[in-house]
């Protein structure tokens, strides 16, 4: 749609310049046929590209009013038999500065999202041509291009054609045409923006009410769980136990975030190190999802998981976020390899943001390798009360998208909604207790709690069937949840012990 644009404006501006430049008779003629088909382009470019409806209406009374100002010109003109050829060619002229510098930088929108100040952009060559096949555009804006991904089964994915273009400061200005210019080359088959994401600062809430000791475990901290109560926990775990339901084998389940203090109390016993660098957490986010995923159940301390016995999943860390809540693109895309290279079972993603393009295939690619490993992904809705779709990477094909209620099964009031995310669930997002760095533990709200949930339940069932798939997981927790008093907009309430009966 964004060519259909340039081109009605540029249809636009010829029927105005013919009206004034030929014969009445003619000039009726084809001035009505082609500004019809030229409104007609344009109405459906707005109509159809993605932005803001007042970004929409700016652009409109720009283009009317540099057309309506050359039509002024153009009338003056009628007649001038000695300036003609002089009045076309400044007429070009000025189109062709217009359009440079206007229509072709208009869309796609940008949310002044911002980019990775040391690779910008990342660029998909098509398979079998060669970085150096750029040099032309590299060297006329002074560009450095890297490989950006190096997945373990390169045969099976595109990922390893990525380059991270890295532009430098003094041509920061040129981003758009840099773009373009890389994506009209024959050897490459798309770009994006390399987005910086940033972590949602991590919101305080009250203790709820206590619940009563029925769940047969002794951790102490279970009394603040009140998502146990709405999941029915205590049934999950009788049944468990009672059936003497054993795991093909023990899932793991990767928190990708600002990492995981891995000596915590309550997760060490539960833990396994991929990335020594992982392994800690200053800010405490991912320690958080890592205790409400994964924590080790009945062990005298804490908070509790899936099972009174942990014998179904253990959890892992890939740090994704930097200490102040910050990753860009590339690296969650890397990481989301990395755990996929590590044979997750499950990659929890509590984290996103609203992005700069509708759609980025990079994601896409990463997840569908993930998936063609064995894992299931699972991204948190994001916390701006709004349409998931948004945000990315909850917006990326092929994940499940998590949106938070509280304790009365309603939509937090923060949650974004997931009708448009086709795998869409609900989980506690509301005053969830759960463990943090230092031996300490704290109750936040946050979608990015309530996503942690569905991937420690998605790793109890990757245990039970490791051959289990996003869809097949999906159609199970949706057919089983329970309704919400927004189902419409949080898709159904996970409920563990009947997923568990379904699998069986």
């Amino acid at each position: 749609m964004v060519a259909l644009y340039g081109l009605s404006f540029v249809v636009a501006f010829v029927a105005l310049a013919l009206w004034f430049a030929l014969k009445r008779e003619l000039a009726e003629k084809y001035f009505s046929r082609l500004m019809f088909l030229a409104l007609v382009l344009y109405s459906i470019s707005m109509v159809t590209v993605a932005a803001p409806m007042v970004y929409k209406f700016q652009t409109v009374f720009r283009d009317m009013l540099f057309l309506g100002v050359f039509g002024a010109i153009f009338s003056r003109m009628a007649g001038w038999t000695k300036g003609f050829w002089a009045g076309v060619i400044l007429a070009l002229v000025a189109l062709f500065w217009f359009y440079r510098q206007f229509v072709s930088t208009t869309f796609p929108y940008h949310n002044s999202i911002p980019l990775d100040a040391q690779g910008e952009i990342l660029l998909e060559l098509k398979e079998g041509h060669q970085v150096a096949e750029l040099n032309k555009i590299s060297n006329k804006y002074g560009l450095n291009l890297r490989r950006a991904f190096f997945p373990k089964d390169a045969s099976s994915t595109e990922l390893d054609n990525y380059y991270l273009v890295d532009i430098p400061d003094a041509k920061a200005k040129n981003l758009v045409r840099i773009e373009r210019e890389l994506s009209r080359s024959s050897a490459v088959v798309w770009t994006e923006e390399n987005e910086i994401l940033r972590v949602e600062p991590l919101r305080k809430a009250e203790n709820p009410a206590k619940l009563p000791s029925k769940f047969g475990i002794n951790d102490p901290g279970v009394a603040n769980l009140w998502g146990f109560e709405r999941m029915q926990m205590d049934q999950l775990y009788n049944y468990l136990d009672q059936n003497k339901v054993q795991p093909v084998r023990k899932a793991l389940i990767a928190i990708l975030d600002t990492g995981v203090d891995a000596n915590h109390e309550d997760l060490k016993a539960n833990f396994k190190s991929i990335d020594a660098t992982s392994n800690r957490d200053f800010k405490g986010h991912g320690t958080h999802c890592a205790g409400i995923a994964g924590a080790v159940s009945n062990n005298g301390v804490g908070v509790a998981s899936y099972s009174r016995d942990n014998r179904f999943t253990t959890i892992t860390s890939v740090k994704v976020l930097s200490d102040q809540g910050f990753g860009t693109q590339e690296i969650i895309i890397d990481c989301i390899i990395k755990a996929a290279d590590a044979n997750a079972d499950v990659i929890s993603l509590s984290l996103g943001g609203p992005s700069n393009q509708s759609r980025q295939r990079a994601y896409d690619k990463a997840v569908k390798y993930a998936n063609n490993k064995g894992a299931i992904v699972v991204v948190a809705a994001g916390n701006s009360n709004r349409n998931a779709a948004q945000f990315s990477p909850v917006n990326s094909k092929g994940v499940i998208g998590v949106s938070a209620v509280d304790n009365e099964l309603n939509r937090a009031e923060f949650s974004n909604f997931v009708q448009d995310i086709p795998f869409g669930v609900a989980a506690p997002g509301v005053s969830i207790y759960s463990t943090i760095p230092n031996n300490r533990y704290e109750t936040y709200n946050g979608t990015s709690m309530a996503t942690p949930y569905v991937a420690g339940l998605l790793g109890l069932m990757k245990s039970i069937d490791p051959k289990l798939t996003t869809e097949q997981a999906h159609k199970i927790l949706s057919e089983t949840g329970i309704s919400t008093r927004n189902s419409n907009l949080t898709g159904k309430f996970i409920q563990p012990l009947a997923v568990v009966k379904r699998l069986k």
